[in-house]
């Protein structure tokens, strides 16, 4: 679920966890995922861009994140 994450780095999701993982460690957790080479299928959850409307690009962050921890569970790596 995006909603793992703190809504610094995931603001569109039905239920915010401030104190939430961050963005390094997030992708340290789908990173570790792929380096198993067990990952046979995904879905992530809880990505609702109508939330959060206050902030203009909250929408486009959390989109943005989500697509980003895909990548990386499926073997793409941050430096």
């Amino acid at each position: 679920d995006i909603d793992a994450l703190d809504p610094v780095h995931a603001p569109s999701t039905g239920t915010i966890v401030r104190g939430g993982l961050t963005f390094r460690e997030a992708h340290y957790v789908a990173e570790a995922v792929a380096e198993t080479g067990q990952l046979v299928s995904m879905d992530m959850v809880e990505v609702n861009n109508e939330l959060g409307k206050e902030d203009p690009t909250a929408g486009k962050r959390t989109t943005e994140m989500a697509m980003v921890l895909i990548t990386s569970a499926l073997g793409s790596k941050i430096f």
